[in-house]
């Protein structure tokens, strides 16, 4: 399952895609975390000091890497060069397992153990000195972005990725990456306003978006959410002594959260499942082409000098994990 978490900046989706993913790893769930924000707080978040979390490595950093190994044998794609973070995999294309060991994992994800299980970290790293001014944070996502079209996963293997604030999700394709998305709205104008954003901009692309509301505090704040969002409105998180605990730098056993704040957990758990018997391999590869075709003949193809379209396997869509086994499944 690879699901997201949206929302306005200050709203708490990355304390609850924190809470989601040390939840799943109670359950035994395999989960790679994933800091896509360009403020990466997801680390501290699972429990990492604020040096723990700066010397994480860099996905952005590890991109000839990534792509190198990524490329595999496809004899579309002439070098790891002139792959670009659209470019979708095809027959020969080395493909990613969630429970696996790989070279990218290995340079770039770090194991994190929680005090219920335990998890891989990856983060795209954070916006630096040299990038002002020269460069935007979509570069670095796009790190992200060619991962999950390369990604195979299954039901009960999570891949959570806490996303940049607002609507900034929607400069790349990235957005339609995810099986679902979860928009954290706090019960206030400014936090329903990035939600109508946001369901505008997805509604063309059948994007699965749940909201959850955050920092609600009783019947009147939930009759507004209600009220704004209707039936998009999955579940509501409340008051939290443990957040706030975890947010002074204490390590709150995940057993301690509120009952009614780990209902919500559970709440969200049942949705993605729910979420995967919706998975169609053929949309998901053919949104994955049309955003590297738009970007190919935007700016791709001038910057590698190549028509980059010739890189698409149309006889290919990327299969999901079932029977043990994640392949890329050739379509009639």
């Amino acid at each position: 399952m690879k699901i997201a978490f949206v929302g306005k900046g200050g709203s708490g989706k990355t304390t609850l895609s924190a809470l989601f993913i040390r939840h799943l790893a109670a359950a035994g769930r395999p989960v790679i975390a994933v800091d896509a924000d360009i403020n990466q707080h997801l680390g501290p978040a699972l429990g990492l000091t604020d040096e723990q979390a700066s010397a994480l490595p860099a996905l952005g950093a590890h991109l000839p890497e990534i792509k190198e190994y990524l490329r595999g044998d496809n004899p579309l794609i002439r070098s790891a060069d002139e792959m670009i973070k659209t470019t979708p995999p095809g027959r020969g294309s080395r493909l990613l397992r969630i429970v696996e060991e790989n070279p990218v994992y290995a340079a770039c994800a770090r194991p994190i153990a929680l005090d219920e299980g335990s998890v891989r970290l990856l983060a795209t790293g954070a916006f630096t000195e040299e990038d002002l001014g020269v460069a935007c944070y979509h570069s670095k996502v796009g790190a992200v972005e060619l991962l999950l079209n390369h990604l195979v996963d299954g039901r009960d293997e999570y891949v959570v990725t806490d996303m940049t604030a607002g609507s900034d999700s929607f400069a790349s394709g990235l957005f339609t990456r995810f099986d679902l998305t979860f928009l954290v709205a706090e019960p206030t104008r400014k936090g329903i306003s990035v939600y109508r954003q946001y369901k505008e901009y997805a509604r063309d692309f059948g994007i699965t978006l749940r909201v959850v509301g955050n920092k609600v505090q009783g019947a009147d704040d939930l009759a507004f959410l209600r009220r704004e969002v209707g039936d998009d409105l999955l579940t509501a998180f409340g008051h939290s002594d443990w957040v706030r605990k975890l947010e002074q730098g204490a390590e709150p056993a995940l057993s301690a959260l509120e009952p009614a704040n780990r209902a919500v957990l559970h709440d969200l758990e049942a949705e993605a499942d729910a979420s995967f018997a919706l998975r169609d391999a053929g949309k998901y590869t053919a949104q994955a082409v049309h955003f590297h075709l738009r970007n190919a003949e935007s700016w791709g193809n001038a910057k590698v000098g190549h028509d980059l379209a010739t890189q698409v396997d149309h006889g290919f869509a990327l299969g999901l994990r079932s029977a043990g086994a994640g392949l890329g499944a050739a379509r009639a």
